[in-house]
């Protein structure tokens, strides 16, 4: 009797275990076939050959780690589908072959990680789509409203901020205290802001009394290069450069008194010599032989300038109200419709996981971070930084969100040379840069398209 009922014990638990094993296969099996359910999804992300830095992680040395940093992580939590991030860097130059050339072929970008600069003019191509659902309030409180302005066309968001750089102007301390302009010297970290008084002053006493072959301020016009900061000195008397619609308005009072002002500066002997032949990086020798007192400055040459002895001042552009200008320069994410829904839905969740991701934002951290809340958590070691995180207000959007705006540089640089030639009015050279300008324009709203 015993001997039976051991037989029964030890079969039952046989069957314990045989069940128990059965479970446990089938569990792995429908894991498994959860697993397989689940669709593989191929996301492309390009971006060019660009220098970053991150104080996260000093391996970031590019933007290429950096965006590969973002995608391993979005990558590895991501649950709804399947995702490998083919992360491809390009060369600048290759940028129209890798972006509209390859538009409806299996290499299309699905996310672009670029500076706006560039990347605007891919809105008016009609594959960019809109993120707004993707932004949500506490997102959108993160980010200064003037980084958001920039982003934005026709009211909907094409573009997502991470980080940025701002150009503002420079100045040699020790040519300064030289004429006797000390007055204008701080030592303190900051940016200055002058009136428009001030500028007059500082630039009628540097041309008197610098040595010869010392020029008080930059200017340039032998290309494109640097066009950007000369289309801030065209807003000095008040004109808002590109009116309400994104065209060219500078056939105003205020656009023809900076044109006005430009002229009398150059026959004044403000700028170098010759300077229609000239390029910016040519100031930028100027600037460190001690041969010009104002030039231009930011992040990035803020450390060769230390490392040069250069002792030097950081200033806004001129402006009427004093508070002076800046030209920043933004590099974020944009998404690409490529046909493909289930692709389309993993871009915008990457993006969304980005700004949702305190870690991932942090990254940001180096340049000027676009995010506050980035900016409040590395404040010590973005301490070289603050000054231009405090002067944020001043930047503007310099492009206009324009759909040419490389055809817009194109000529622009060459009505500059006609200015500098002497040889129009300032009506004249007013309405040139207007027309010029507003014609490259136009043939990029002739074929414009918005996504739908």
């Amino acid at each position: 009797m015993k001997k039976k009922k051991s037989i029964i014990l030890m079969v039952a638990v046989l069957l314990i275990v045989i069940v128990g094993i059965g479970v446990n296969f089938l569990g792995k099996k429908n894991n498994q076939n959860s697993e397989e359910q689940k669709e593989e999804i191929k996301l492309t992300i390009k971006v060019p050959v660009l220098q970053t830095s991150s104080y996260k992680d000093s391996n970031v040395k590019s933007a290429y780690d950096l965006v590969k940093k973002l995608a391993d992580n979005f990558e590895e939590q991501y649950k709804d589908a399947n995702v490998k991030v083919d992360v491809i860097e390009f060369e600048k130059d290759e940028e129209d072959n890798q972006i509209i050339g390859c538009f409806d072929t299996n290499e299309a970008a699905d996310v672009l990680y670029e500076e706006y600069f560039n990347m605007s003019t891919y809105v008016h191509t009609g594959k960019v789509v809109p993120l707004d659902d993707i932004i949500t309030e506490n997102i959108r409180n993160d980010i200064d409203d003037n980084y958001w302005d920039v982003s934005k066309l026709n009211g909907k968001t094409y573009m997502m901020p991470y980080l940025g750089m701002q150009n503002t102007l420079c100045y040699n301390k020790d040519l300064f205290k030289e004429v006797g302009l000390e007055k204008y010297v701080t030592d303190e970290d900051v940016v200055q802001n002058w009136s428009l008084e001030d500028w007059d002053i500082i630039l009628s006493t540097l041309q008197k009394k610098l040595p010869e072959n010392v020029y008080p301020m930059l200017m340039y016009a032998k290309n494109e290069m640097g066009d950007t900061h000369v289309i801030t000195l065209l807003r000095s008397r008040g004109s808002t450069f590109f009116d309400e619609n994104g065209r060219v308005k500078l056939t105003t009072p205020e656009g023809i008194a900076a044109v006005k002002w430009l002229m009398d500066c150059n026959e004044k002997g403000y700028f170098p010599a010759n300077a229609t032949n000239i390029e910016i990086n040519d100031c930028y020798d100027l600037f460190m032989n001690g041969q010009l007192a104002i030039y231009i400055n930011n992040a990035v040459l803020n450390d060769t300038l230390k490392t040069s002895g250069v002792n030097y001042g950081n200033a806004n552009f001129p402006s009427v109200d004093g508070k002076g200008f800046n030209t920043t320069f933004l590099t974020g994410f944009e998404v690409f419709d490529n046909g493909n829904e289930e692709k389309l839905k993993v871009a915008k969740d990457f993006i969304k996981y980005i700004y949702e991701t305190d870690e991932l934002l942090d990254y940001s951290a180096g340049a000027i971070p676009c995010s506050n809340a980035v900016a409040t958590r590395f404040a010590k070691e973005l301490e070289e930084e603050q000054k231009y995180i405090d002067n944020s207000e001043q930047g503007w959007n310099f492009t206009g969100n324009t759909p040419e705006w490389r055809k817009v540089r194109a000529v622009f640089y060459k009505d500059i040379k006609q200015l500098l030639d002497g040889e129009k009015t300032p009506e004249e050279i007013a309405k040139l840069i207007e027309d010029d300008c507003n014609k490259a324009i136009e043939e990029g709203y002739a074929s414009s398209k918005l996504h739908e």
